[in-house]
């Protein structure tokens, strides 16, 4: 069977990060890209959620880095909340 190769760019801290998974999985990097391929060859389908995730939206990300700056600095005021069992 012909092989015919794929190259593509990514940050070099994810392709570590990814590497690192795939290792703990017994996966090099391109068995997972080709059970990726596989299944949205047999799936005809991105096999997950592709979708903008609203809590990562910039101004949630803006107010979330104004929060943890204000606690690292001691300036915000934190409470303490019980645990509820759902």
């Amino acid at each position: 069977m012909a092989q015919t190769m794929i190259n593509f760019r990514m940050e070099t801290s994810e392709k570590n990060s990814f590497e690192a998974v795939c290792e703990e999985l017994g996966l090099s990097i391109t068995s997972a890209f080709k059970i990726f391929a596989k299944k949205v060859i047999r799936e005809k389908r991105i096999p997950f959620d592709v979708a903008l995730d609203p809590f990562y939206n910039e101004k949630n990300i803006e107010y979330l880095k104004r929060i943890a700056s204000e606690v690292e600095h001691g300036s915000a005021k934190l409470e303490e909340h019980e645990l509820l069992e759902v």
